[in-house]
């Protein structure tokens, strides 16, 4: 509890990686402080003050009393109405035991763990892409301070980095097999298509998913560990306070229970009902209550983003639209030949992975760090003569000497013109 505690103290220690997006911390960030929180709020009503007080006979005496208490607090008590009788039939009892207000520390710690997990699988496996993005977008953000010309340096560095990788990840063949692979890389994207330029991509996806799956696993979960719909709960709670205009105790999570215990007095064998005070189940009702609203939030936030995610990966046109407006901003598209290579450069040159790190960024900094960066990036790209048409370069190198730059129209008749004397 104590380092836990410690590591509370400190926002970055907490937050720890910036490799993801701020629905991802939603979810591993936020929610996990709040179930840490309820955690150690239960834990206290339990274990420094009086869970439970029952009240017992008047032949009872301190020892007896104290005996009353722990036997009802580890085993289950039962909740009648004050206007029901008592069945005589103990099963009938049994059915109406309520088993969850010892275990609620333990669920809200599992609960925690549950949305940590995504955060997890990504940290642990995002690095197999041959890519480190903490580490990238920490460089990326250190950019934003500093003097000019080691803000310049730092970002040619990043960018150069980029580069590498980009480069380095590419298919070197293509034959039977390849072309295989790329089939399978459009459905298994993070086990095939590493040099597809999709596997950062396609197992970010699959994170995003599994936190989508896991705030609904928490519905289900809460439903089966407080024996009751609670997926409702908290309309119930709306309709409530919309007819009655306030909220009173919930049967749900009741006070005053009921508690039997036998004891052995020699030969015999003693049965006694006593009735019990259940303060726990204060807290107990207004967390359980909160988290409904809050896993609601959650469940909207995380489906709204994952949605949003694959509609802007699954469209390959959204990757020139997203790296065109930077593009225009450094002042590198000025006609439809540079259009056409930009869009080259998003599709051949970024492609999803690419484009993808791009955005992490983007979520991590800023705009202008964004922008330096893409305009390093399509340096390093025109600057490869493999990856430019012929009349481009000569544009770019009559631009280079301080010649004129040629027009489109002039240099696609000088190709032709070549073309007709071969």
């Amino acid at each position: 509890m104590v380092f836990a505690l410690y590591s509370f103290a400190s926002w970055s220690r907490l937050q720890s990686s910036k490799d993801d997006d701020w629905a991802d911390r939603i979810s591993h960030l936020w929610t996990v402080v709040l179930l840490a929180f309820f955690t150690i709020l239960v834990s206290s009503a339990q274990y420094v003050g009086d869970p439970i007080q029952c009240w017992c006979p008047a032949q009872f005496t301190g020892s007896y009393v104290s005996y009353t208490k722990s036997v009802c607090w580890i085993s289950n008590t039962y909740y009648i109405p004050m206007d029901d009788s008592i069945p005589v039939n103990i099963h009938e009892r049994q059915k109406r035991e309520i088993s969850y207000y010892q275990w609620v520390p333990i669920i809200l710690l599992f609960q925690a763990l549950m949305f940590k997990f995504p955060n997890m699988v990504w940290k642990m496996l995002n690095s197999t892409g041959g890519l480190n993005v903490d580490r990238l977008v920490s460089l990326s953000e250190s950019t934003q301070i500093g003097k000019q010309e080691d803000r310049e340096k730092m970002t040619y560095q990043v960018a150069k980095y980029l580069d590498r990788w980009l480069k380095a990840h590419r298919q070197y063949h293509y034959n039977l097999l390849v072309r295989l692979r790329q089939r399978f890389s459009n459905v298994f994207c993070f086990w095939f298509a590493k040099r597809d330029g999709k596997y950062l991509t396609g197992f970010y996806l699959f994170v995003k998913f599994l936190y989508v799956a896991n705030v609904i696993f928490q519905f289900y979960i809460l439903n089966h560990f407080l024996a009751m719909n609670y997926s409702v709960f908290g309309l119930e709670v709306i309709e409530a306070l919309v007819k009655e205009g306030s909220y009173t105790d919930s049967p749900r999570f009741p006070r005053v229970t009921l508690c039997d215990f036998e004891i052995r007095q020699m030969a015999n064998v003693q049965r006694y009902t006593v009735q019990c005070v259940l303060p726990i189940n204060l807290f107990n009702e207004k967390i359980f209550i909160f988290l409904w609203f809050w896993y609601l939030l959650v469940s909207a936030v995380t489906v709204f983003n994952y949605l949003a995610w694959l509609y802007q990966i699954l469209l390959g046109g959204n990757r020139y639209r997203y790296v065109k407006k930077y593009l225009k901003l450094g002042d590198n598209i000025r006609n439809k030949t540079d259009a056409k290579l930009a869009r080259k450069f998003a599709d051949e040159y970024l492609r999803d992975d690419g484009v993808f790190v791009l955005k992490i960024v983007s979520k991590n900094s800023s705009e202008l760090v964004l922008s330096d960066l893409i305009n390093h990036l399509w340096l390093f790209y025109i600057d490869n003569p493999h990856t430019t048409l012929p009349h481009e370069k000569r544009q770019r190198e009559a631009k280079m000497n301080g010649k004129n730059a040629v027009s489109t129209l002039e240099l696609d008749i000088e190709e032709l013109r070549e073309l007709n004397n071969k």
